[in-house]
């Protein structure tokens, strides 16, 4: 049994490099992309859901302000936020005239908190093609024009991707690199853009880039009211009404610092799995079953072969190997996005730590102790998923 262990752990291994490598392949970065711009062009809206972002919010406004696009406005929520925030909106929209901010009403019952702000900056905004974007991202001048060329040219109704992630924080360089690794190795980006049909892409919510007709199509975020992880909710009703997404590579138009510190860290993936063990309890076993027995046990069963305990084991060599798979991956990874390469080294810890707090979500959504986000707390009989 031991042997035939350590050959299916090795076979998906080598799948998961091939697929990880065709990912990379057809992932387009996007950038500097105009050849494909429709005309006349669209008036645009950039939509900025912000609670208590006073860190972060002026330099958002300050790089989406130096687009080189000429027809957009900017619309920014204030969802009851403490820290200043819309104070500091304020200030930007008084020395631009395409920002404007809004004041968040009261959640209604039934409503998650990010999904209701950007229903209500979707209710205000004027453009044909909506961006939906966090108040912790930078843009580059070229990336309405280039997300626009792109969707024109590919006829897709939602565009979304992977932004560069900045990692500052010892926290961030050990656990943020980690999330880009286990989506590229997992899900088959290549196949699924390349199908005739429309199929399930990957909405990130830091940056979805889809058109107001569509959107508007299908319901809107009204659609998605209850859901915590209403960028995948969102995208996944955009395919199921028959409209194309796409997924590129962002690092060259947009960036981000995400999940400052281990709290944030730590609060932040545990939403994502309270939210997933809802809606698709199957689907997070077998990821915890994969994230344990290929991208971690081979570090284990090494540190375990190498330690004077007693209970070695023969086949080390195959395990070296799957060892050496795991790495190569992450630094394919790590070396596309700019992640630092010494910490591509703590491998093992950002995934103890990613799968750590996948399963207390998870047990959180069990019992019904609910999770937290934002200042906002959600449970089972509030009816939030």
């Amino acid at each position: 049994m031991w042997h035939i262990y350590l050959v299916i752990v090795t076979s998906c291994l080598v799948a998961f490099m091939v697929n990880l490598v065709l990912n990379l392949r057809s992932l387009h970065q996007l950038g500097n992309e105009e050849a494909g711009l429709p005309g006349p062009l669209p008036f645009v809206s950039i939509l900025i859901p912000a609670r208590n972002e006073a860190s972060n919010i002026g330099a958002c406004l300050d790089s989406l302000s130096r687009q080189d696009y000429a027809d957009y406005e900017i619309l920014v929520l204030d969802d009851d936020s403490g820290d200043g925030t819309g104070a500091i909106v304020q200030g930007k929209a008084a020395l631009d005239s395409r920002i404007r901010m809004l004041k968040g009403k009261p959640l209604p019952e039934g409503w998650a908190g990010k999904p209701f702000a950007c229903h209500q900056l979707a209710s205000e905004a004027r453009g044909a093609w909506l961006l939906f974007t966090d108040a912790d991202t930078i843009h580059e001048p070229s990336m309405l024009k280039s997300a626009l060329s792109y969707c024109h040219q590919n006829g897709l109704s939602l565009l979304s991707g992977f932004p560069l992630q900045h990692t500052v924080s010892f926290s961030q360089r050990v656990v943020i690199p980690s999330m880009y690794f286990i989506l590229l190795s997992l899900f088959p980006l290549w196949w699924l853009q390349s199908s005739r049909t429309p199929k399930p892409g990957l909405a990130i919510g830091q940056f979805m880039f889809v058109s107001a007709a569509d959107y508007r199509e299908i319901g809107g975020h009204e659609a998605v009211k209850s859901r915590i992880l209403e960028d995948v909710s969102l995208g996944l009703e955009m395919t199921r009404h028959g409209h194309r997404q796409g997924v590129v590579d962002l690092s060259r138009v947009v960036s981000c610092r995400m999940y400052e510190g281990w709290r944030q860290l730590w609060e932040g993936f545990t939403k994502w799995t309270y939210s997933v063990s809802s809606l698709y309890p199957v689907a997070l076993f077998f990821l915890i079953l994969i994230g344990v027995s290929l991208f971690l046990a081979p570090f284990v069963l090494v540190a375990w072969h190498l330690s004077p305990v007693p209970g070695g084991f023969d086949w080390f060599t195959i395990i070296l190997t799957q060892v050496a798979l795991v790495m190569l991956m992450r630094v394919l990874v790590d070396h596309r996005f700019g992640h630092s390469a010494v910490f591509t080294l703590s491998h093992p810890a950002g995934i103890s730590f990613m799968l750590l707090s996948t399963a207390f979500g998870a047990v959180k959504r069990i019992t019904g102790g609910g999770v937290s986000w934002k200042q906002r707390r959600y449970t089972h009989t509030s009816g939030i998923d």
